[in-house]
C-alpha cells in the first residue's frame, strides 16, 4: 500500500467553504489535483493508494482526512469537490468517522499521523528539492513507504525539523513540480518498480 500525505496550511476546515471558489478556500483545487493523481487512471482507479489529506485552515483545523477507494466507494473525477465538501460535512467531533466506504476523517494534527504511520513500521519520504534522487533510492526501502508534500507554501518549519530526524528527503528530479505532478511522477516510479 503506497501512502501519501499533503499537507496544507490554508485548505478550508469546513464543506461550507467549498460552496465558493476553491482557490479563496484555501487552494482547495491543489487538494483536488492532488487527489485525482493520487487514484486516477485512464478508465480505471488505484486501490493501492491511501491519501492523507491534512488541512490547518480555517475554521477549525487540524483536519485528517483519509481515503483509500474501495469498491462501494462511487468516486468521480468531475465530483472530487464534492467528494471532499461531503466529508468535511460529515466530521463529528471526539471521532475518527468513516464517511463514505474507505473515506475518514478526523481531528488530527500533521505530525500525530506521521508518527502513527511511522509506528506501524512504515518509511517516511519527505518532498524535497534538496533531498536524494528518487532513482538513487532502492527499490526494497520504498517498499511500505509515506511520501509527505506541502502545498505551495510547503511543510511548516517546526514540524518539518523534527520529521528529518527519522525521514528520509528525496525529490524526484532537478525541477520544482505542482503538488500533483509530484504525486503521479511517484506513482509512475512505484508503478515501474512494481511496488
Amino acid at each position: 500500500m503506497r501512502h501519501f500525505i499533503y499537507f496544507s496550511r490554508h485548505a478550508a476546515t469546513s464543506g461550507k467553504a467549498l460552496s465558493g471558489d476553491l482557490m479563496k478556500a484555501g487552494r482547495m483545487d491543489i487538494a483536488i489535483h492532488v487527489l485525482i493523481a493520487s487514484f486516477f487512471l485512464s478508465y480505471d482507479v488505484r486501490k493501492d493508494v491511501k491519501l492523507h489529506l491534512i488541512f490547518y485552515g480555517m475554521p477549525d483545523p487540524p483536519k485528517h482526512i483519509e481515503i483509500q477507494v474501495k469498491p462501494e466507494l462511487e468516486i468521480s473525477k468531475k465530483d472530487v469537490a464534492g467528494l471532499i465538501k461531503k466529508i468535511l460535512y460529515k466530521y463529528k467531533d471526539g471521532e475518527k468517522k468513516e464517511v463514505l466506504p474507505g473515506c475518514f476523517i478526523e481531528k488530527k494534527s500533521f505530525l500525530k499521523v506521521v508518527e502513527e504511520l511511522e509506528n506501524e513500521g512504515k518509511k517516511i519520504f519527505i518532498l524535497d528539492k534538496k533531498g536524494e534522487d528518487i532513482r538513487k533510492i532502492e527499490t526494497n526501502e520504498m517498499k511500505n513507504a509515506v511520501f509527505i508534500l506541502g502545498d505551495h507554501d510547503g511543510l511548516p518549519q517546526k514540524e518539518l525539523r523534527r520529521l528529518k530526524k527519522t525521514a528520509k528527503l528525496v525529490n524526484i528530479g532537478p525541477k520544482i513540480y505542482f503538488a500533483s505532478q509530484v504525486v503521479a511522477i511517484l506513482n509512475n516510479e512505484l508503478d515501474r518498480r512494481e511496488i
